[in-house]
C-alpha cells in the first residue's frame, strides 16, 4: 500500500503533529485503563516529536504513569573474555552514541521534565532489546505487553535502515544481532559528533526485526525531516510494497501508517508535480 506523505512547513510542525496524535494515544489510554507502549527510536529525525510532546505533557498535564518507552535498537560491541559465554554486550550507557543513554536523557528525561511526579514514566519502563536474549525474548516482551500501540520510526538517509536493520533484511526477522552496513555507520559520523572517524563508529548492533514492527504495532508515523533526506522521501512516496534493499519500507505493510515529512525533505517530491 502505498503511504502519502503529509507535507509540513518544519521539523518542529512535524514533531508537534506527531506528538499531538501521540498524547491523545495515552489519554485513550489511560480513559482505558491499560498501559500504553510507545516505540521508540534514537537520533536526531524523532528528536523534535520528544520536544514537543514534552510540552504537551506540561500543556496538558498528561499522566505517563503507566507508559512504557520501548527502544527500537541498541549498539553492541563484541565482548571481551570477562564476559565467558557472552558474544555481545551493550555499549556504555554513558556513550553519546548509545540508544539506551540516549532513552534516559532524551527521551524518559524530556517528557518526566515536564509532569508530575506522580505521573512521571517509571525508570523501569525503559525497554530496551538485549543482545544476550534469544530466540524473540523482546518480541515476546512486547506480545506479551499487547503490543506496540503507536510506534515512531525514522529512515536512514543513505541507505533506508530502520532501526538497525540493514540492506537486506528479510519481512520475517525478530529482534536479533545484526552487522551494520558501512553506510549505516557513516550516518552515525553525522549523528554522534563524538565518533571521530568510521573506525570508531559501531560495528553491531542489537534491533528490532521487520516483523517485529509489522506484526506488533497497532499504528505507526514515520517521521522524516531535513534536506538531506529528499531522496529517503521520494523513495517512501513511491513505495507500495516492503523492499528488501530499503528497510524502512516496512511502512507500506504497516497497521495504521503515517507519514510526516517537512517542506525541505518533501522537495523533490514537490518539484517533481
Amino acid at each position: 500500500m502505498r503511504i502519502a506523505p503529509e507535507i509540513l512547513d518544519t521539523p518542529d510542525d512535524v514533531g508537534r503533529a506527531a506528538a499531538e496524535q501521540i498524547a491523545d494515544a495515552i489519554v485513550a489510554a489511560n480513559a482505558e485503563g491499560r498501559t500504553f507502549v510507545l516505540g521508540c527510536p534514537t537520533g536526531r529525525s524523532p528528536l523534535t516529536t520528544y520536544e514537543q510532546l514534552a510540552v504537551i505533557v506540561a500543556e496538558r498535564d498528561l499522566d505517563l504513569s503507566t507508559v512504557v518507552i520501548a527502544l527500537m535498537d541498541e549498539y553492541v560491541e563484541q565482548a571481551g573474555g570477562e564476559l565467558a559465554g557472552e558474544e555481545f554486550r551493550a555499549v556504555d550507557p554513558a556513550l553519546a552514541h548509545s540508544c539506551v543513554g540516549y532513552g534516559e536523557r532524551d527521551i524518559l528525561g524530556r517528557l518526566n521534565a515536564g509532569a508530575r511526579p506522580e505521573h512521571r514514566i517509571p525508570e523501569q519502563n525503559l525497554w530496551h532489546p538485549d543482545p544476550r536474549d534469544q530466540d524473540g525474548a523482546y518480541d515476546r516482551r512486547l506480545a506479551e505487553a499487547g503490543g506496540i500501540d503507536l510506534f515512531l520510526l525514522a529512515s536512514g538517509a543513505s541507505d533506508g535502515h530502520v532501526a538497525l536493520n540493514p540492506v537486506g533484511a528479510a519481512a520475517d526477522t525478530v529482534t536479533r544481532v545484526v552487522a551494520l552496513g558501512d553506510d549505516t555507520r557513516r550516518d552515525n559520523l553525522d549523528t554522534f559528533p563524538t565518533l571521530g572517524s568510521l573506525d570508531e563508529a559501531p560495528r553491531y548492533g542489537v534491533t528490532v526485526g521487520i516483523s517485529t514492527i509489522r506484526e506488533l504495532s497497532r499504528s505507526v508515523i514515520m517521521v522524516v525531516t531535513g534536506e538531506h533526506k529528499q531522496p529517503t522521501v521520494r523513495r517512501l512516496a513511491a513505495a507500495d510494497a516492503y523492499e528488501p534493499e530499503w528497510p524502512a519500507t516496512v511502512l507500506t505493510q504497516c497497521a495504521s501508517p503515517r507519514f510526516l515529512v517537512d517542506r525541505s525533505a518533501a522537495a523533490l517530491l514537490q518539484t517533481a508535480r
